[in-house]
């Protein structure tokens, strides 16, 4: 699964830290999202796409090959 959740960030200026304060992980949680090292909850992914005011989707791609 793909993301864009670094260009969004980049988008709206928030830290890792910051975002990952808003929606209660760690610092290190945000960083392996967006190091494809981890694939979040759904709970998790409609946190971060509310803090963006999009919808998981966008955010979130889902490839073939998964």
């Amino acid at each position: 699964m793909k993301n864009d959740l670094k260009v969004q960030r980049a988008i709206f200026n928030i830290t890792q830290e910051d975002l990952a304060n808003k929606v209660s992980v760690s610092r290190q949680t945000i960083h392996a999202i967006e190091s494809n090292k981890y694939i979040p909850s759904t709970t998790l992914a409609i946190k971060i796409a509310k803090v963006f005011g999009r919808g998981v989707e966008e955010i979130f791609i889902l490839e073939e090959s998964d």
